[in-house]
């Protein structure tokens, strides 16, 4: 039986799935019951199975003092299946049905379970060309003529996934140009001229590593097992699958939200001791870099103007700045905005298309423990803001108090298989906090550096302080990216704390810019105030980048006890 049933003598509400917005239903339930009763505590325990949303499930204050349990097996999910599907020739192919009376477009699909390749150009990464040259003043990017001939002269709605440093951008291209061993490629606005203008992260050109490219989403690219797309012209869905694959019974989700949880206050009126229990966060978009490009600063912050400075500016007790950029922040599975104590404990945040779990401003407390971030195309866990939109970011923000993330806990937790698209991404972010306690999580597996604490490229004053990175264990980091390290920071922290962490066996891609530019341990720009003390490492492999005063460091390296290094990560 699927529906809501009351018990009437507490405020206990069980539910199970079956009819569109039971969770609305529920939610809106358990607000009216504490209205009516002056308060208290509420609690919806949902039994397992999968709660497909049509919209976001959005918190408010009045629902405050609020627990959602789940059993083992019940998702929150944020798709709809595929159905229908019939062979032509080697692919499978299925209608993609309207969503809430509308067409959709999607860039991620999962088939049972498992997330399948968006039709791309090389297999295996180690094989990607590289770019020959790039022309800034004429914003054309120049590649090997043979790296595009499996376009077969379309370019419909074809992506160039460039990879930059520490970052990657993606870029919709618009035309091609052949002149015999070269290729033309130009790009759509805004990223065209957001990409040309920027200088950092930048293309490797002319030089011992030129970047590495790859392109994405045509059907003339759909020539692997496991790949799959999108004609959004016509509805219809291509599909090559795997062995053994039988598209007959194969469960196969397409994402339809970018949000699945939303919980929204005010400075003085916040929703406020709310906790999920033993729920599963599933299946999830962010389509903005079909519409507008992708064009990252770092950590996935994309920028929405950026451009080099001539000649740079002098800043007081910082070095010279040669660059200008403003930043957008992508989407999240959960956002929690302006909200104090809200817990997540035991769940998991897996097959998402944006980030995973963001506290993004104002908010107070919050334990996230016991938890698994895998399958996510961003950010796993991200804390703070990361400059507002109308602050060009490498000036010193400094907000008021009660506008900042403070007293975060992510701790016990796994993350594996984070930032699996956006592979400038963390597996944890965290940008201007003060007093956030990042413990005993295992990391591994993941693109670029592991964790980032702190922002602005300078060593001024702000809001940053009392942070504390302790005994988490990181290993096989900088799949793809390098200019990184298991832990990283940036701008001035007093009292901030980097301690007991084990840091290790870093990834070797061919590819990356600079293959000696990888580090365990990295104090970035405006660093400052920062003790890191007993962290076990191979070697003292680490990096100081033009930091501010007052940081100590502390018996790190392998020299560090063997009772330290056990006790590390969850």
């Amino acid at each position: 039986m699927s529906g809501l049933q009351v018990q009437a003598a507490d405020t206990t509400l069980y539910v199970s799935p079956g009819e569109e917005g039971i969770l609305q239903t529920a939610l809106r339930q358990a607000r009216e019951y504490r209205r009516r009763h002056d308060g208290g505590t509420a609690e919806i325990r949902l039994s397992a199975g999968i709660y497909r949303l049509y919209e976001a499930l959005r918190f408010h204050p009045e629902d405050s003092h609020l627990q959602l349990t789940g059993e083992e097996g019940t998702v929150i999910a944020g798709s709809i299946q595929i159905k229908g599907w019939r062979k032509e020739g080697k692919l499978w192919v299925a209608d993609v049905p309207d969503f809430n009376g509308r067409p959709i477009d999607f860039r991620q699909l999962w088939v049972n379970g498992k997330k399948a390749i968006r039709a791309r150009s090389v297999a295996d990464f180690e094989k990607m060309p590289r770019i020959l040259n790039y022309d800034k003043k004429k914003q054309i990017l120049w590649v090997p003529s043979r790296a595009m001939k499996v376009l077969k002269g379309e370019v419909g709605y074809t992506e160039l996934v460039l990879h930059q440093m520490w970052e990657i951008g993606i870029l919709r291209v618009k035309s091609i140009q052949t002149f015999g061993d070269s290729t033309a490629i130009t790009f759509h606005q805004p990223e065209a001229r957001i990409q040309f203008e920027h200088p950092w992260p930048s293309p490797m050109y002319h030089s011992k590593h030129d970047s590495p490219f790859y392109l994405v989403n045509s059907l003339a690219l759909l020539d692997e097992p496991g790949e799959w797309y999108h004609d959004i012209r016509n509805h219809r869905l291509y599909y090559m699958p795997l062995r053994g694959e039988n598209m007959m019974l194969a469960d196969v989700e397409v994402p339809v939200l970018e949000t699945l949880v939303e919980l929204t206050g005010m400075s003085h009126r916040k929703p406020s001791d709310i906790t999920f229990n033993h729920i599963t966060f599933s299946y999830t978009s962010w389509m903005r870099p079909s519409y507008q490009g992708h064009v990252p600063l770092q950590a996935g912050m994309y920028l929405t103007e950026a451009y080099k400075l001539r000649p740079q500016i002098d800043r007081k007790n910082n070095h010279k700045l040669d660059n200008q950029g403003w930043l957008g922040r992508p989407e999240s599975a959960i956002k929690v905005y302006y909200a104090d104590s809200i817990h997540f404990k035991q769940c998991t945040f897996s097959h998402l298309g944006g980030m995973g779990l963001d506290y993004l401003e104002g908010c107070k407390g919050g334990v996230t423990s016991y938890s698994t971030f895998t399958d996510i195309a961003l950010n796993g866990y991200v804390s703070g803001s990361f400059s507002p939109a109308g602050l060009e970011t490498h000036l010193p923000y400094r907000p008021d108090l009660k506008d900042v993330c403070e007293y975060q806990e992510i701790s016990r937790s796994l993350f594996t298989d984070v930032a699996n698209e956006e592979w400038g991404c963390l597996a944890i972010a965290a940008g201007y906090v003060k007093n956030i306690n990042i413990e005993h999580n295992e990391i591994h597996d993941v693109p670029y550096s592991a964790i980032s604490l702190g922002w602005g490229w300078n060593r001024d004053s702000v809001c940053m302080r009392n942070n504390r990175v302790h005994a988490n264990l990181i290993y096989r980091y900088a799949q793809h990216m390098y200019d990184c390290a298991g832990i990283y920071t940036l701008g001035n922290q007093p009292g901030t704390m980097i301690t007991e962490n084990v840091v290790r066996d870093i990834a070797k891609p061919s590819y990356v810019h600079d293959p000696n530019h990888w580090f365990y341990l990295y104090t970035d720009e405006g660093s400052s105030n920062i003790t890191l003390q007993d962290n076990w490492t191979p070697s003292d492999k680490y990096l100081k980048n033009a930091v501010g005063p007052n940081n100590q460091w502390l018996n790190n390296g392998p020299q560090v006890s063997e009772q330290i290094k056990n006790r590390a990560g969850r």
